[in-house]
C-alpha cells in the first residue's frame, strides 16, 4: 500500500472561510474541554491515598474511570442533546479532534513529549474530515463535508490509481491549505544498494560537506528577514493586548516566518534532488539535532534545519531509487579516511584534516563526509552479502 499526501492552497468562498472558522472554534472548545476532563481527573490522582494533600485533594469519586478516548466520544454523544454548537459540525471531525488527543497523551510515554496544551484561538489551526467520497475531485475544486465544492490551486496533477482517502484543512499564515492524504493499493520496494557512494557531513561552518569533495555554504535562512521582524516585533509590544492593531501586526509577522519556512524547504527539496542526481548511495550520519539545538548555536541549527533536510532527502532518494542509510556518528572527524587512523580530537578552528601516519591532507569536513561513506558502504557490503545467501530482497513481496 502506497501513501502520499498532497498539499494544495484553497482559494474558499467569504461563506465557506466563516464556516471553516467556526469549525475550528468548535474543535478548540472540544479540545480544551476534554483535555480539563483529563488534567481533573490525574490531579485528582496525585494525592496518597491515606493522607490529604494541601495542594490538591479528590475533586471527584475514586472510581471514575479515566477518560480515554472512548469514554470522550460516548460523553460528545450526550453532550449534543445539550450543546447545540456540536450538531453544527460534522461528528467524525470532532471525534478526530478526541484521538489527536489520545495520541498526544500516549506520546507523552513513547516519545518523551510535553504535556498537551490548552489551545487558544490561534493555535487550533487544522481539522480532519477522516472519510471521503470516490467522486470528491472534479478539475481544480474539491467537495468538502459541509463545506460544499471549494476551489484549489492546482499546482500539479494527481497520478491515476490514487483515491483520496482523508483530507486535512489547515489554515496559515498565507490563507488556507488542504492535504489530501492519496493511496493506491500497490508495493514498492525499497531500493537496493548500487552505484556511486555518497558520504554527507552536515555542520554549522557550512551547511553540507560531500565525500566527492563538494562544500556547500550554509544559506541564513531567517537573515534574509530578520531585520524586518525584529522591527515588526519592537511594535508589537507597545500594541493593546487583544486589540485589532496587534492582531494584524501578529499576521504580518506570521507570514514573514511562513516565508523564511517556505524558502529553506525549497531550498531543502533542491537540494536533495542535486545529490540524488550524482549518486546511487547516499549516506549520513545519525545525529541527534535535538541536543544541537539546546547548544549555544541553537539559533543558527534551527536556521538550517538539518532534521527537514534529512527527512526531505530520505523521501526524495526513495522516489527516486537512490538508497538512503544513516551511519555511526562518533569519531568522524578523528578518523583519516585513507588509512584508518584515529588522529585525534580537533579544535574547532582546526579545517584542516592531516593524517600524520600516511600524510593524508584535505578539508576537514570533505574528511568526515569520506569517513560517513566508507562506512556505510562497509555496512551496506555486509548487507548485500546477506541479501545474496538468504535470497531475499530488501522491500520484496514476501
Amino acid at each position: 500500500m502506497l501513501n502520499l499526501s498532497y498539499e494544495f492552497k484553497l482559494k474558499p468562498t467569504q461563506e465557506q472561510v466563516l464556516e471553516i472558522e467556526h469549525i475550528l472554534t468548535v474543535c478548540r472548545k472540544v479540545w480544551n474541554y476534554a483535555l480539563r476532563s483529563r488534567k481533573d481527573w490525574l490531579k485528582s490522582r496525585k494525592s496518597p491515598v491515606n493522607a490529604c494533600s494541601i495542594v490538591s485533594e479528590y475533586i471527584m469519586s475514586p472510581d471514575e474511570p479515566y477518560p480515554n478516548y472512548a469514554k470522550q466520544c460516548k460523553a460528545l454523544t450526550e453532550a449534543k442533546k445539550i450543546f447545540g454548537s456540536l450538531k453544527t459540525v460534522n461528528a467524525q471531525v470532532l471525534q478526530q479532534v478526541l484521538r489527536r488527543l489520545e495520541t498526544a497523551f500516549l506520546d507523552m510515554q513513547r516519545k518523551q513529549m510535553g504535556f498537551p496544551r490548552f489551545k487558544n484561538q490561534y493555535r487550533m489551526r487544522s481539522f480532519v474530515f477522516p472519510q471521503m467520497l470516490k467522486n470528491c475531485l472534479s478539475g481544480n475544486r474539491i467537495k468538502l463535508p459541509q463545506l460544499g465544492w471549494v476551489e484549489f490551486i492546482k499546482s500539479r496533477d494527481i497520478a491515476n490509481g490514487f483515491e483520496i482517502k482523508q483530507v486535512r484543512i489547515v489554515r496559515k499564515a498565507s490563507g488556507y491549505f488542504v492535504i489530501m492524504s492519496l493511496q493506491c493499493d500497490i508495493s514498492v520496494p525499497d531500493p537496493i544498494p548500487s552505484g556511486h557512494p555518497l558520504g554527507i557531513d552536515l555542520n554549522l561552518a557550512n551547511f553540507l560537506a560531500t565525500s566527492d569533495g563538494e562544500i556547500i555554504a550554509r544559506p541564513r535562512f531567517l537573515g534574509l528577514l530578520s531585520r524586518k521582524i525584529k522591527l515588526l516585533q519592537r511594535r508589537l509590544k507597545h500594541k493593546k493586548k487583544n486589540s485589532n492593531n496587534r492582531r494584524k501586526l501578529n499576521q504580518k509577522i506570521a507570514r514573514l516566518h511562513q516565508q523564511v519556512s517556505d524558502i529553506k524547504k525549497d531550498w531543502h527539496y533542491k537540494l536533495a534532488h542535486r545529490l540524488c542526481d550524482s549518486a546511487g548511495m547516499i549516506f549520513a550520519e545519525d545525529i541527534n539535532f535535538k541536543a544541537w539545538a539546546k547548544g549555544m548555536f541553537r539559533k543558527h541549527t534551527l536556521d538550517a534545519s538539518f532534521g527537514q533536510f534529512l527527512s526531505i532527502l530520505q523521501w526524495v532518494a526513495w522516489r527516486r531509487g537512490v538508497f538512503f542509510a544513516k551511519v555511526n556518528k562518533d569519531y568522524t572527524s578523528q578518523q583519516c579516511p585513507e588509512c584508518g587512523t584515529h588522529t585525534g580530537k580537533k579544535e574547532l578552528d582546526e579545517r584542516i584534516h592531516l593524517c600524520p601516519a600516511c600524510n593524508y591532507t584535505c578539508n576537514r569536513d570533505i574528511a568526515a563526509a569520506q569517513v560517513v561513506r566508507n562506512r556505510g558502504v562497509s555496512a551496506v557490503g555486509q548487507i548485500v552479502e546477506q541479501i545474496a545467501f538468504g535470497g531475499v530482497l530488501t522491500g520484496a513481496i514476501a
